[in-house]
């Protein structure tokens, strides 16, 4: 490799983590935007479920082709940038397989191990691509879900292209390299003796009318393309919802312990509450606590766990799929809550980056982004929860939201004022009085 290409490699790796850097500062911060709340208890049963639930893929095999499929592009990605090590390596120091001196026989096993992986990547993101465009999978299609319009589908659709092309590049770049050292061409000839790798050698009488200057071209640009790609897909990705990638493992980690169906309540209205039906008696010395704001109308009034969990969504749509609410045709759609959430912290990031760190454009989440018509619909049956493959919580949300609606701004459905006021005066949704409750029984052993 000659001084110039190092050159310009350098300044490639530069720009990446230049502009890494400065993303990963911006997500961080919009997460941080959300209020503290205490996740590190219980640190060996979170990493359990990490474990469990981000690296074994567990809640992705309830469909078990689907999970497989998921598996080997999720495996096959990861462990062939392994490679990347080795490339990186390659093209700072001017050399060309570095490791493979070293390696000896277990240097082709790993590479043609990468092959397999690269080509079961091919395959599966084919396959995700025909379940997208010709089985049409509904969960994906925008006439179904209005959340899933362009640039969702578009982003999918460029992300699994992508991948095609570095994987079709990863092959052809270890054919024409295999060709070179076969014909001891330049500095290719000191690797001679390595065999052609597994899946590549299929790909080797391709280049059989080649001449060696147009074959030295072709293993460039396919390297260069390789490498090239996967610094612009890792900064890409940070823009994408396969930012889950990396915050699955976090998210997962992170998850709520406490039983499903169990909700948070205020303290202080907690407190009221108990005082008032004389369950605990009031400290005489104790300053009565300002209970803020109730629920959440913005981003600031949901805690950093919602706002990593927006960060964390797949679209894959499980949620939706399973919520019995949308299933009825109701506008509610847990996939939708979460992309919401995410796209008015992106608003926020790119309000920051115009116009400074005190930018506010006057809108919120409920309203501008979530229609109270949507967080109506939700019966908090927890089924988004059970179905996300990354422990997204799109409930907490949505309640909260509710809870601004309701507290804050006194809209609730007369249906359910209805039930309000029969639960405050007769502690039940019911409209008779406690008195009565068991009358029924009356008639059961006549």
């Amino acid at each position: 490799m000659s001084i110039l290409q190092q050159i310009l490699f350098l300044v490639a790796l530069g720009a990446t983590g230049w502009f890494l850097t400065q993303r990963i500062h911006l997500i961080r911060r919009a997460i941080q935007l959300g209020k503290p709340e205490d996740r590190t208890d219980r640190p060996g049963e979170r990493l359990n479920i990490m474990l469990r639930v981000a690296f074994g893929q567990k809640k992705m095999m309830t469909n078990v082709t689907v999970g497989l499929m998921h598996f080997v592009i999720y495996l096959g990605f990861i462990i062939v940038n392994i490679e990347v090590l080795e490339i990186i390596l390659d093209g700072i120091l001017g050399t060309h397989r570095l490791f493979a001196p070293y390696l000896g026989g277990v240097y082709p096993f790993l590479i043609n191990t990468f092959e397999m992986l690269a080509l079961g990547v091919w395959l599966v993101c084919a396959g995700f691509l025909i379940r997208r465009y010709v089985t049409k999978v509904p969960r994906f299609q925008p006439e179904r879900h209005r959340e899933m319009g362009r640039w969702p589908r578009t982003d999918a659709t460029l992300i699994l292209t992508f991948e095609i092309l570095l994987m079709t590049a990863f092959l052809l770049w270890n054919a024409s390299d295999t060709v070179l050292r076969q014909r001891a061409v330049g500095h290719y000839a000191e690797l001679q003796g390595l065999e052609p790798f597994v899946i590549s050698q299929f790909l080797m009488p391709l280049f059989a009318g080649w001449s060696d200057t147009a074959l030295v071209v072709c293993e460039r640009l396919t390297w260069w393309f390789h490498i090239l790609g996967i610094l612009f897909f890792a900064v890409y990705v940070t823009y994408s919802k396969h930012l889950h990638i990396v915050l699955a493992f976090p998210n997962t980690y992170f998850s709520n312990l406490a039983p499903k169906g169990e909700m948070k309540n205020m303290p202080e209205i907690t407190k009221e509450v108990q005082l008032m039906l004389g369950i605990t008696q009031a400290d005489p010395d104790e300053t009565p606590a300002e209970p803020g704001r109730f629920g959440a109308k913005d981003v600031r009034d949901l805690t950093w766990k919602n706002l990593m969990d927006a960060y964390s969504c797949t679209e894959c749509g499980r949620c939706t799929a399973a919520c019995p609410a949308n299933i009825t045709g109701k506008k509610l759609s847990p996939r939708k809550i979460m992309m919401d959430t995410r796209d008015r912290l992106e608003d926020i990031q790119r309000g920051w980056q115009t116009n400074g760190p005190d930018f506010d454009d006057g809108k919120a989440l409920l309203g501008d982004y979530i229609t109270a018509e949507e967080i109506n619909a939700c019966t908090t049956c927890q089924a988004c929860v059970q179905e996300c493959p990354v422990n997204i919580n799109p409930l907490e949300i949505i309640v909260q939201l509710r809870r601004y609606k309701i507290m804050e701004e006194a809209q609730a459905p007369a249906s359910w004022n209805a039930m309000f006021s029969n639960v405050e005066n007769n502690m039940a949704p019911w409209k008779f009085s406690p008195g009565d409750r068991f009358n029924w029984a009356e008639q059961v052993n006549q």
